[in-house]
């Protein structure tokens, strides 16, 4: 049977996707083309303008603190953490495959839709902030997919595994495999995954990537149900749905003391 033919969209700094999750992806599909996004400054402060709006001023300083916390006290640690786990994923798949690629700002940019339409991929899966255009959504054969770092709908947007684990919502960290639609993580979902994290340990940014490296092996069995036409996706009806903005600096030291305050007992 031929290969599905996949697209991996991804932005152009990380490294976990563009080299991880290319390789993976190539090791169970023919790995086709590769988007990568170089945002612009403005899109990135028109992002941030965007959570200012949405929380206002107060809150949004308290993002701005967990920004800087992040780079000064958690950021190394990460950063070891990323390549470890690259060095295992070359182990387990190799090096990523080397396909065309196309650089952009922005994912609904005419080059390149040319470039998807060129390729005519039978799976795209999007590892980006941006949101899609419904013309980009209906090109693959069998859709457009999303990692999703959260348990959907609960915990929507970007942020879902910090705001389960600040929340002490503990068996809803995790990882949603979700078919892109119109909405903000509102599509189809295919899939719920997690595995035994270590809080105390490792960072929300550590489990928020190890809920996607711990079930790559889950997640390729489940590509292979969906383009078999034999996979169907979960009920979600009925659940609470919410969406998470950034996360905030009070909410990760009430975590962190939430965490030592459950292991001192």
């Amino acid at each position: 049977m031929k290969p599905m033919r996949s697209v991996l969209i991804c932005h152009a700094g990380d490294d976990f996707d563009r080299e991880g999750l290319a390789a993976w992806l190539g090791s169970f599909t023919e790995l086709a083309g590769i988007v990568l996004l170089d945002e612009t400054a403005a899109q990135k402060r028109a992002r941030f303008r965007r959570e200012l709006r949405r929380v206002g001023v107060l809150r949004f300083l308290d993002v701005v603190a967990m920004r800087i916390y992040q780079r000064l006290a958690i950021a190394a640690r990460d950063h070891a953490w990323t390549r470890q786990a690259l060095a295992d994923m070359r182990r387990r798949y190799g090096a990523p495959p080397v396909v065309p690629q196309i650089v952009a700002a922005s994912v609904n940019d005419a080059e390149v839709l040319e470039f998807l339409r060129g390729i005519a991929p039978d799976l795209m899966l999007a590892r980006c902030k941006q949101l899609l255009k419904k013309k980009l959504i209906n090109l693959p054969r069998l859709g457009c997919f999303v990692l999703h770092p959260g348990i959907c709908p609960e915990y929507r947007n970007a942020h879902g595994c910090f705001w389960a684990l600040a929340e002490r919502d503990l068996t809803r960290v995790g990882m949603t495999l979700l078919k892109v639609d119109a909405g903000v993580d509102t599509g189809p979902v295919y899939g719920h995954y997690s595995y035994p994290f270590d809080e105390k340990r490792e960072s929300y940014n550590v489990i928020q990537y190890r809920v996607v490296s711990e079930n790559l092996d889950a997640l390729a069995d489940r590509f292979g149900q969906i383009a078999a036409g034999t996979a169907q996706p979960i009920d979600t009806h009925g659940r609470a749905s919410a969406n998470w903005g950034q996360p905030w600096l009070t909410r990760y030291l009430g975590w962190r003391r939430a965490v030592a305050k459950a292991t001192a007992r």
